[in-house]
């Protein structure tokens, strides 16, 4: 039961990182859930105080990522259709067969969303950038944030490796 659990749990903190870059998925509360699957196993103990902790920053890093591109979008003039079409970018990026759609779809995503919204090319424009800028700035924290969980993951896997 404890290496089912274990591997779960290596699925979830895959999806975790994946979900850094997927708006539908929150990626460090993603994360976070195979932290605590590693939980439940009886070869690995884990510190309560640990997921507590684990948990408030999951949560926090949760909320930012809905603050920071509408914190980027706004400084830079832009709008909510901005920040939709960030979205949209992104996922049509994904699925498209695009080198560096990732990259291009949320900036082409922010820019259609300003035009609908605003007449102005170079306002558009400028709205888009910071959107863009937002985002990317999100997107990696969010990152950051479900490597470091994994390495805390793998870590504690690695200490207890003699008991599994």
């Amino acid at each position: 039961m404890d290496i089912a659990l274990i591997i779960v749990s290596t699925l979830i903190m895959i999806i975790g990182i994946l979900g850094s870059f997927l708006p539908i998925i929150p990626g460090p509360l993603t994360s976070w859930i195979g932290l605590l699957t590693l939980h439940f196993t009886n070869a690995i103990p884990m510190n309560k105080s640990f997921l507590i902790i684990t948990l408030v920053i999951a949560v926090l890093i949760w909320g930012l990522d809905y603050i920071i591109p509408a914190l980027g979008t706004k400084r830079f003039g832009g709008s909510k259709y901005g920040i939709i079409g960030t979205s949209v970018g992104l996922i049509i990026g994904l699925v498209a067969p695009i080198p560096g759609g990732i990259i291009i779809g949320p900036f082409i995503g922010a820019l259609l969303g300003e035009l609908i919204n605003k007449n102005d090319f170079r306002k558009a424009t400028k709205a888009a950038f910071g959107s863009f800028i937002g985002f990317l700035t999100s997107t990696f924290i969010k990152f950051i944030v479900t490597i470091i969980y994994l390495g805390l993951f793998i870590k504690t896997v690695w200490d207890y490796k003699h008991f599994i």
